[in-house]
């Protein structure tokens, strides 16, 4: 796969997670009756739900910055992977698995537009020397 089809394939999927997830945090903080009456009755109190609103958003603004605060991006893509598995383990126990389809086209989304993230920014490590200093070597 070429660096241009994967970038393509990056922001595609960053772009549909940005609308999805955009969308929900924005319902989620104005109190949109569909969006709040499933979340309480899958057993999430008020609170909370104004929490994943804000975050969602922070999150999404953090993922279309391009080329910038990949080790954020990092923990973007951990909080939408935990959102997503916590929506389709409630779902799947309170409403039953035909409501999980979505939780299953969000992680497929993330699952590929995470790779290709990984892709685009390959982790790389490095040793400080302070630390081999602390291990005495």
């Amino acid at each position: 796969m070429t660096q241009k089809s994967t970038r393509i394939i990056y922001w595609t999927g960053a772009s549909l997670l940005s609308l999805w997830f955009g969308a929900s945090g924005f319902f989620e903080l104005t109190r949109n009756p569909i969006v709040w009456e499933i979340t309480q009755q899958l057993g999430y109190p008020a609170h909370f739900i104004y929490i994943l609103g804000v975050f969602k958003l922070a999150g999404i603004a953090v993922l279309l910055i391009p080329d910038k605060l990949l080790r954020l991006k990092e923990w973007v893509f951990a909080g939408i992977f935990f959102d997503i598995l916590f929506a389709f383990f409630s779902k799947i126990v309170v409403l039953g698995f035909p409501a999980t389809i979505d939780a299953i086209i969000a992680f497929t989304i993330v699952s590929v537009t995470y790779t290709m993230f990984r892709k685009l920014y390959p982790a790389t490590f490095t040793v400080v020397a302070h630390e081999h200093q602390l291990a005495g070597i």
